[in-house]
């Protein structure tokens, strides 16, 4: 092979070189400006340092001893967050191989005891309806998806019918677009469902925002699921 006039080999253009990864820092608890890293992967967006400091501020007396949800997961920063900050257990659903392997070395550099977190790779609400997750009951869900794909609505689905949140549950919902028009839609949706597989003295599913903010074009949202 001929070398270039400096000596040196030039790098192949190969898949693995195109896949660079980048860094996001934890910014509290006992991991604080420890990183993570993330494959560019389409989509795949860590949420902001703003508005993750907003979330944990509202979670501040709620996060430690939790068991959190992760559900589309990416670095993860959203759930090594909590655990840096005393949650009990995350659980990470990823559906990318390569960044699904980054999670798995960020538990081995951040030191995770291994009875603190599950990685499942798939897409959450697959996983989620197969009911793969060893925790029965989520304390904490942070739902984040690819904004284009809104896919916060069938996660969401698919945590309420397989009963792995309740009432007491806290739900983090971030997305590029009103929220709470979409809350009630898919309330309504989830009620006809209901109704026609069930008798009509069953509950009435709905959402009680209980804090959102807006920063740029992302809307964040903090809710709980009601039933009246």
């Amino acid at each position: 092979m001929t070398k270039p006039s400096n000596g040196r080999v030039p790098r192949k253009n190969s898949k693995a070189n195109r896949m660079a990864a980048g860094d996001v820092r934890i910014i509290g608890g006992q991991f604080k400006r420890r990183i993570v890293r993330f494959v560019d992967a389409e989509g795949l967006r860590p949420t902001p340092d703003r508005l993750r400091e907003t979330l944990f501020n509202w979670l501040l007396t709620d996060i430690h001893g939790a068991y959190v949800l992760d559900s589309c997961a990416g670095s993860g920063v959203l759930g090594f967050e909590a655990l840096s900050r005393g949650a009990a257990h995350a659980t990470f659903i990823e559906v990318n191989a390569s960044q699904k392997n980054m999670l798995c070395q960020s538990t081995e550099q951040l030191r995770l005891d291994a009875t603190t977190y599950q990685i499942i790779q798939g897409t959450a609400e697959q996983v989620l309806t197969q009911n793969q997750p060893t925790q029965p009951h989520f304390d904490v869900v942070f739902i984040d998806p690819p904004y284009a794909q809104d896919l916060w609505q069938p996660i969401l689905t698919a945590l309420i019918t397989q009963s792995f949140i309740d009432t007491e549950t806290l739900i983090y919902l971030e997305a590029d677009k009103d929220l709470d028009g979409q809350l009630t839609q898919l309330a309504s949706t989830l009620n006809e469902h209901v109704s026609a597989q069930q008798s009509s003295n069953q509950a009435t599913i709905g959402f009680d925002c209980l804090k959102q903010t807006k920063v740029g074009q992302v809307v964040a949202g903090l809710y709980q699921l009601s039933l009246s």
